[in-house]
């Protein structure tokens, strides 16, 4: 293979081409779950900002997910359907960039947001009475600003890594999306190994150290539901959590299987079915997790079509 190095060098996305009986199916999950995506964090969003109940550091950090979850979908899906829809697609090496770009940096602060919603049910369920104090808006606005600004810092530095690197021709990606492992099999020339080694590096850095965090936190939410005497207060802890714990599994176990594998051994076309689940059903997934047992949310949902109702009856 010859270094590509043409300011006019475009990638050929493979997607699932090479699945076409399924391609069908999959055109119709992928819409299905992008329409939920954005209705379901759309309609969570509203809630929030409109429900004085919902004005508390836990909803508002969910307002923070619900919105990168919505623009990471977003960065991912109308070339996907693009894909599935007709032949294999071609990108030109700034739109693959761009690409890349935004979807590192939303799925980086969304490693981040969950880190700090984990830290903050752990403050909830640990220091009950102090938590309103610890949980200080200018505090939340702090740690949401750092998730975003964390998940930028990443994306910037990683795609400024690749973007300097010669790729080997035929830029041919059997993917759905310019994802960065499946663009580092393609980078080639002198100083690879040491360019390939600082960037596992800082996806180590963005993936272990906010689940270091939520391992932390809910350690510390296991001991203290274990010393507690109450089964409702047992009941309640569990509640508040479970759902965003069950949000960092999905997200998680998908991530660090794609990003955390030597380059040598990622295999691409396993890897876009493990990537199709992160990117597209999990986020389609969240807005459920998090409100169908939540009574705080069907509360707000009842309240909001009341009030709608009842100025529709006026009218």
């Amino acid at each position: 293979m010859k270094a590509n190095h043409s300011t006019e060098e475009r990638f050929l996305l493979l997607g699932f081409s090479d699945w076409p009986s399924v391609q069908p199916v999959l055109f119709a999950l992928v819409l299905l779950c992008y329409l939920l995506t954005l209705t379901g964090n759309s309609a969570l969003v509203l809630l929030a900002v409109r429900d004085p109940r919902l004005h508390t550091p836990m909803y508002y950090f969910l307002c923070h997910l619900a919105l990168v979850d919505a623009g990471f979908t977003t960065s991912v899906v109308p070339p996907l359907l693009t894909n599935l829809h007709g032949p294999a697609l071609w990108l030109p090496r700034g739109g693959c960039m761009a690409q890349l770009c935004a979807s590192l940096a939303l799925g980086s602060a969304e490693c981040v947001l969950l880190a700090v919603m984990a830290l903050d049910r752990a403050v909830a369920v640990c220091r009950p009475l102090r938590y309103a104090g610890l949980a200080s808006p200018r505090l939340c606005r702090a740690l949401a600003g750092s998730s975003w600004l964390g998940g930028l810092t990443n994306s910037a530095a990683q795609t400024a890594l690749l973007a300097a690197r010669p790729l080997c021709a035929p830029l041919q990606l059997d993917h759905f999306i310019c994802e960065l492992p499946a663009l580092l099999k393609l980078a080639c020339g002198g100083g690879r190994d040491t360019i390939e080694r600082q960037m596992f590096a800082a996806r180590v850095v963005i993936l272990l150290v906010p689940s270091s965090v939520i391992l932390a936190s809910y350690g510390a939410v296991g001991r203290a539901v274990w010393r507690m005497r109450s089964s409702g207060g047992r009941r309640k802890a569990v509640g508040t959590c479970g759902s965003h714990l069950t949000a960092v599994c999905l997200f998680y176990g998908s991530a660090i299987y794609t990003y955390l594998q030597p380059t040598d051994s990622y295999n691409q076309g396993r890897g876009k079915f493990v990537s199709l689940f992160y990117t597209v059903v999990t986020p389609a997934l969240n807005p459920l997790i998090y409100t169908l047992r939540n009574k705080e949310v069907k509360g707000a949902a009842r309240r909001l079509l009341g009030s709608l109702g009842r100025g529709q009856a006026r009218q």
